[in-house]
């Protein structure tokens, strides 16, 4: 296997099954908690709006047009995005991101609770790290994924499992991605 060190991920074309990337990445997970009682609700047509509306917004909130944004999507109750994040401003970006998400759940809590509606809880994370990115699937047959290597995804969607649960704040984030965007944010105010 042939591994490259980028500053920027290449386009997918680039991926084959015998090379991988190696770059910074920052990736946030949004996990709603208790969604098993949330989609098992007997309002489903309710249940339904308002979690297209959530996850709509998210997706706005998290989504890119700088091209620094590697992949977006959700997985089950999850809503997940990863970016290319070379500069400690890239992180910065990042954590302003997850400031707009936490921001908008109070604001949308707000508005679900004046109707009448149980709010919904969840989880933020964000992780940084210089990882590895590979892709994996089935020659020939069209099934194939990147596959993240290494802290940021997977620390990420285990600090947003953590976030609004068992007296934990919503906002979680590696030690790594916290110093670099407070580093971030003290050289902005410099």
């Amino acid at each position: 296997m042939i591994i490259e060190e980028k500053k920027k991920l290449p386009v997918d074309g680039n991926f084959t099954f015998e090379n991988g990337y190696r770059t910074w990445l920052t990736s946030i997970f949004i996990d709603i908690r208790d969604s098993s009682r949330l989609f098992t609700s007997e309002n489903q047509e309710e249940t339904a709006k308002v979690i297209r509306a959530f996850i709509s917004e998210l997706i706005e909130i998290l989504r890119d047009d700088d091209g620094f944004m590697l992949e977006i999507g959700i997985r089950g109750d999850c809503v997940y995005a990863i970016y290319n994040t070379p500069f400690q401003k890239d992180i910065l970006n990042c954590a302003n991101k997850t400031f707009y998400a936490n921001t908008f759940i109070n604001m949308f809590n707000k508005m679900l609770e004046q109707r009448g509606i149980a709010p919904i809880r969840a989880g933020i994370g964000m992780s940084s790290g210089n990882d590895l990115v590979i892709k994996t699937g089935r020659k020939g047959v069209g099934i194939n994924e990147k596959v993240w290597i290494g802290t940021a995804v997977t620390e990420a969607s285990n600090l947003s499992s953590l976030g609004d649960k068992n007296g934990y704040r919503r906002l979680m984030y590696s030690s790594l991605s916290y110093s670099n965007f407070i580093d971030g944010l003290k050289a902005q105010n410099s």
